[in-house]
């Protein structure tokens, strides 16, 4: 589900004097995947034989962002396009995805979404209906399609018939387990976004943008 977004926001003077630009970050993440082509390198896990879990945590992105500190112009060249160093350090966080967020799944997730510039499709207005599972056409038009459940006996001109009874199969479209998968779905997301909203938040490793408390809407079919 496409949303406008303005990819950044208005100036905001930073504590050294720099003007920083400000996103919510939804918008950081368009922008670092979308606008910089940042690219999502993974780490591996640090002790595979403990069999331990995929996320890293911010000791991960710190890391990554001495080492990027380190080369020339303060950033990396990608696909031979200079990516700015927030956008390698947005992407390093999101590598860092803890696994009950989802891990590694989660983290090429947001990343994909954000590169496409969209929003989970959490299924709007979806309401389950129940329908023919199957439609045929002919001369007449369309009907419904129907299959033999049993046989009767009935006594027509004085006879006695063997008849067919036939019913029309039904389901549920959208099945209502579509559509609550589609809002767990939404939901997991959303909550990823606020484990990396908080971490640059709170880590302040951003050195050209500010991170806003803004978020998507939580739960957004629910009517308030």
């Amino acid at each position: 589900m496409k949303q406008d977004r303005k990819l950044h926001g208005a100036p905001r003077q930073a504590g050294h004097g720099r003007p920083k630009r400000v996103m919510s970050v939804q918008q950081a993440l368009e922008w670092a995947f979308r606008t910089e082509c940042a690219q999502l390198e993974l780490p591996e896990p640090s002790d595979p034989e403990r069999g331990q879990g995929f996320g890293f945590g911010l000791e991960y992105v710190l890391m990554q962002r001495a080492a990027l500190g380190c080369k020339i112009d303060g950033g990396q060249y990608k696909m031979g396009t200079y990516t700015h160093e927030d956008a390698e350090v947005i992407a390093a966080t999101v590598a860092g995805m803890p696994d009950n967020l989802g891990g590694k799944r989660m983290a090429i997730r947001v990343a994909e979404l954000a590169r496409a510039g969209l929003t989970p499709d959490w299924m709007p207005g979806a309401v389950p209906r129940c329908v023919p599972v199957e439609m045929k056409r002919n001369r007449h038009g369309d009907h419904a399609s129907t299959v033999v459940v049993g046989t009767e006996r009935v006594l027509s001109r004085g006879k006695w018939r063997t008849v067919e009874v036939r019913a029309c199969p039904v389901t549920f479209s959208p099945h209502p387990q579509q559509i609550e998968a589609a809002r767990r779905a939404y939901d997991d997301w959303w909550r990823a976004l606020v484990w990396v909203r908080d971490g640059l938040r709170t880590s302040s490793i951003l050195r050209d943008f500010e991170i806003l408390p803004a978020m998507p809407k939580v739960m957004p079919w629910e009517t308030r």
